[in-house]
């Protein structure tokens, strides 16, 4: 009674045998089962493993002087590929055991740890850039993102070669066979190394930064959002951006508003013909004391501040009114200047003067008989004098 069941558990046991047995090129059933188990249980703890490898450098390096916590966080990504990479190692080395599986798993297993050791690399070169912020003026923001990309980029490339000769394609005969159309290629592209150069000396001279308000004349103004490897991108006020090829910037004059030390206004105030010396000198005074007595304004001798008599021009005696502000906002400097205008405007009027205008006169040495200038009941002015014609709108 009891050998009916044995022998049916026997049976059940020699086809699971057959089937777990079966294979196909070496590879059974069972190596297949084992393996994704494997590459499951990494996969599960991959995240595990790397908060674990993270927070042991944490603990490490809290009493590390210089080991930036950023650094650190930036490994966990590359570091949570490391289970996958070793349990391919494992299902390569000690579950395969057809030679050829094993050897082409192995090889994509060297692969794996290259690209995981420039996959740490690239992660790790923007944080490591980011701490040599501040050290030195040549480290400004614009440098270190420029420094990031160009290193990124080497770092790709460092990485696709190190793979390409794991499989056996050495890079440097594959690049001397493309040398003539390298040549043709450099050729093609000297405005991009020209720009790449000027994007150099941009970043090394400290021209602008990453923020800056700069103008150049006849190219664009604006806000200075990023200087690219080629191209310098430039926010307009009116919220367009402008793609500004790097070399416009370093062979044009660029005016940086963002790195003035104060901000200027240098106006030309013309008062009128009729003005005496004594209400000349009151209105210059009062421009002058308003100006001082501000704190709005930089007063000498941190730096200049001049209100003076210009000149006499054709048409009103010249007042000169040269001064900086402290603030270089914009708006707050247009609101002091708004302010300072309504005080001359007080000044000149409280002084009895009057501003002048544009204007001509015109005088007529001899009238042709029968031509009247004013019609009136009186009769008209005879030859031969000298009658002026005020051109100005005004009697």
């Amino acid at each position: 009674m009891t050998s009916a069941p044995n022998s049916d558990l026997a049976l059940l046991w020699t086809v699971f045998l057959s089937f777990w047995q079966r294979s196909i090129l070496d590879l059974t059933v069972g190596h297949f089962i084992v393996s994704i188990v494997i590459l499951t249980i990494a996969v599960l703890i991959r995240r595990f493993f790397s908060r674990t490898i993270v927070s042991r450098i944490h603990a490490w390096s809290s009493n590390k002087a210089g080991l930036n916590r950023t650094i650190v966080e930036a490994l966990a990504p590359p570091l949570q590929f490391i289970p996958i990479v070793l349990a391919v190692f494992i299902i390569g080395e000690f579950i395969l055991t057809n030679q050829k599986l094993k050897d082409g798993l192995l090889q994509i297993d060297r692969s794996l740890i290259a690209f995981t050791i420039f996959w740490a690399l690239f992660e790790v070169i923007g944080p490591l850039c980011t701490v040599l912020d501040g050290r030195t003026p040549i480290f400004s923001q614009s440098m270190i993102g420029w420094t990031v990309r160009v290193g990124r980029a080497i770092i790709v490339a460092l990485g696709a070669t190190a793979v390409l000769e794991v499989w056996g394609i050495h890079v440097g005969p594959v690049l001397a066979s493309f040398g003539l159309v390298g040549v043709a290629v450099a050729l093609g592209a000297q405005n991009l190394f020209k720009n790449l150069i000027s994007g150099i000396f941009i970043i090394g001279e400290q021209r602008f930064r990453n923020g800056d308000w700069i103008l150049a004349e006849g190219i664009v103004e604006g806000t200075v959002e990023t200087i690219g490897l080629r191209t310098t991108k430039v926010r307009r006020f009116d919220q367009a951006p402008v793609f500004v090829p790097n070399s416009y910037l370093a062979d044009n004059a660029v005016t940086n508003f963002s790195q003035m030390t104060f901000r200027r206004i240098s106006w030309i105030i013309g008062l009128d013909y009729g003005t005496t010396i004594d209400q000349l000198r009151d209105v210059r005074n009062g421009i002058e004391a308003y100006i001082l007595g501000s704190q709005d304004f930089v007063h000498p001798p941190e730096t200049v501040a001049f209100v003076r008599v210009d000149k006499f021009n054709d048409s009103s005696i010249d007042l000169m009114v040269y001064c900086f502000t402290r603030t270089t906002v914009w708006g707050d400097w247009l609101k002091i200047k708004e302010e300072l205008a309504y005080a001359i405007k007080a000044i000149v009027k409280r002084a009895g003067s009057d501003f002048a205008f544009p204007s001509q006169s015109l005088y007529v040495e001899t009238i042709p008989t029968g031509i009247e200038l004013f019609t009136h009941d009186e009769p008209s002015a005879p030859d031969k004098t000298t009658a002026p014609i005020n051109t100005s709108g005004r009697s």
